[in-house]
């Protein structure tokens, strides 16, 4: 599954934290832990700028160090940590966490293209999120359709992934309005995967089968004699897609969640500390950097 690191490479990425928190505590005055008023304040003003000149040169190092010839051809990145970041900046509202979310998906499309990457999977709502109240669900279905029509707008390639049959009527609309806009675009391929759940999308996958073969006149005494999985994986959301290589995780979880559950069999894992919101390029290159160290056997 790829989620093991070599002791060189846990070593190092210890150590590259270790750089970085002690820069970050120089800079924030040996960091007092004095809650989310003085975090805004660094936030801003000369902190801000210094921190920014930081990192921009870090990065720079970064990716100057990345090997061009070993990039994944498709990314997932579970989104995770929104409302954790609207609670940690003293936010009560949960729903500004997840417009701040929005907004950095179009900075992680721009790196992907930089990177090479050909296709990028962003789940934006599981089947699990459907059952949030309604004070909370509604309006982030609100933001999840702005962004994909802006997503549409820009000019990306979107393709709805999910089970649409469960969503809103005016959400499922907006997810296929945007695909069949886009459905030409050149470039980068950016799946939104909006009330998706990967034992849900196996289920349905088993289910569009049954129903195809069954048009066909197969029995399924048939059918279980010749089943393969790549019978299955013909009706997949994302079928005539290659599977992640990379999957990223935002905000220190270490599990998928139910995310593609079938197609991550190979994928490498590369799990972020950092809130969605604060995912900068930085940690963006750190995963690329990862990935290419990484020795991806097959099993083999």
């Amino acid at each position: 599954m790829g989620i093991r690191r070599t002791h060189g490479e846990r070593d190092g990425a210890r150590g590259e934290r270790a750089r970085g928190d002690a820069v970050r505590g120089r800079i924030a005055g040996a960091g007092t832990g004095d809650g989310p008023l003085s975090s805004a304040v660094r936030r801003s003003g000369p902190y801000a700028a210094f921190r920014d000149v930081v990192y921009r040169i870090y990065e720079r190092r970064v990716e100057s160090s990345l090997p061009t010839a070993i990039t994944p051809r498709h990314v997932g990145v579970i989104l995770d940590g929104n409302r954790r970041w609207a609670r940690s900046m003293g936010i009560a509202d949960v729903n500004t966490g997840h417009k701040a979310g929005a907004r950095k998906i179009s900075e992680l499309l721009h790196w992907s293209t930089e990177a090479g990457v050909e296709l990028v999977t962003l789940w934006l709502l599981s089947t699990d999120n459907l059952n949030r109240p309604a004070k909370e669900l509604e309006p982030l279905l609100r933001i999840i359709e702005n962004t994909v029509r802006g997503l549409a707008a820009e000019g990306w390639h979107v393709k709805p992934v999910g089970a649409l049959d469960l969503l809103p009527d005016e959400t499922a609309r907006v997810l296929k309005d945007a695909g069949e806009a886009t459905s030409n675009a050149p470039g980068l391929i950016v799946n939104v995967a909006v009330g998706y759940g990967g034992r849900r999308e196996i289920a349905d996958a088993v289910r569009s089968l049954l129903v195809e073969q069954a048009s066909r006149g197969t029995s399924i005494e048939e059918l279980a004699e010749s089943l393969d999985v790549e019978h299955i994986a013909e009706h997949l959301y994302t079928r005539g897609q290659p599977d992640p290589d990379l999957v990223i995780r935002t905000s220190g979880e270490q599990r998928l969640s139910g995310f593609m559950l079938w197609q991550s069999a190979h994928s490498e894992f590369y799990f972020c500390e950092v809130h969605w919101p604060d995912f900068r390029k930085v940690d963006f290159l750190r995963a690329m950097r990862s990935y290419a160290a990484r020795h991806r056997r097959y099993g083999t």
